[in-house]
């Protein structure tokens, strides 16, 4: 194997058991073992080198966050003070009062009262899109929601991916021809929804306190259901098949799909996926 062609490491997939390189010209790192002066791979996933170290990052894997990363996660637990996330990650992240913004927009100090509120903020159970900002001793995430284009999620559907497919890009947040917003996190949950305008996100005074933290969803119409159903068909055939999430990658299979007149349904057939995952792969 050439390991010095970054393209071909980066599209090789490796199987437990396989030789990669010989044990005197490379060192191993994690995901590999030495055996007859081989360095063989230990789990499922692709290879990855720094100059003469050699590790395989495995495919089914919890997601190791950075500070800045882009993540979406679901409410699990309210304590005082703080919400505790699930961000697929090895443990529950912590997302502080102190770290969301209040209704109205204002800038101002958590009081006693905002903790009593907390419910009406996040709930078990609720989906929200924010940053990494930090972690504590222990390990764990600490989020914000500063952002305007961070907080609770509505009107559309979790898709559920191995965090290794999500490349890091420019921006993850992304919006399809087909009236459909796409939240790529990087700890692999992605978020599809009902495409909304800057302006219809933002009140008079740049923050709309009714819609940032309510659970009502709005309507939508038939065909943005379809596509919000197509285009959730389109990432998890992509994911079964180990091909990288990018936006680039997205928005050719969505036009592949549009130009060939599939439906949502009709992904669910085998021949279509793979039809779809060829097509990509001629276009990378």
């Amino acid at each position: 194997m050439d390991l010095d062609d970054d393209e071909a490491l980066n599209s090789k997939l490796t199987c437990p058991g396989e030789a990669i390189t010989s044990s005197h010209a490379y060192m191993r790192g994690h995901g590999t073992y030495v055996d007859s002066d081989e360095v063989i791979a230990s789990v499922a996933g692709t290879i990855e080198r720094v100059n003469k170290l050699v590790t395989v990052r495995a495919v089914h894997t919890r997601y190791n966050p950075e500070v800045g990363d882009l993540v979406v996660g679901r409410i699990t637990e309210v304590q005082p003070r703080r919400w505790k996330v699930d961000a697929n990650s090895r443990q529950d992240a912590v997302l502080m009062l102190s770290s969301v913004n209040l209704p109205g927009g204002v800038q101002r100090r958590k009081l006693e009262s905002d903790e009593l509120q907390m419910r009406n903020f996040f709930e078990e159970s609720d989906l929200l899109v924010a940053e990494v900002q930090a972690f504590f001793s222990d390990g764990a995430m600490s989020l914000h929601t500063r952002s305007l284009k961070y907080g609770k999620l509505r009107n559309g559907q979790l898709v559920t991916v191995p965090p290794i497919l999500v490349r890091r890009l420019k921006s993850h947040f992304l919006t399809l021809p087909c009236g459909v917003d796409l939240i790529l996190g990087l700890n692999g949950y992605i978020w599809v929804s009902k495409h909304v305008k800057e302006n219809e996100q933002e009140g008079e005074e740049g923050f709309d306190a009714e819609a940032v933290y309510s659970n009502q969803n709005d309507y939508i119409e038939e065909a943005t259901r379809s596509a919000i159903s197509r285009v959730t068909n389109i990432i998890s055939i992509l994911a079964s098949h180990f091909m990288p999430l990018t936006d680039v990658v997205l928005l050719g299979a969505y036009e592949w799909v549009v130009d060939q007149d599939y439906q949502a349904k009709d992904l669910l057939q085998e021949d279509v996926g793979d039809a779809l995952v060829t097509a990509m792969r001629g276009r990378t």
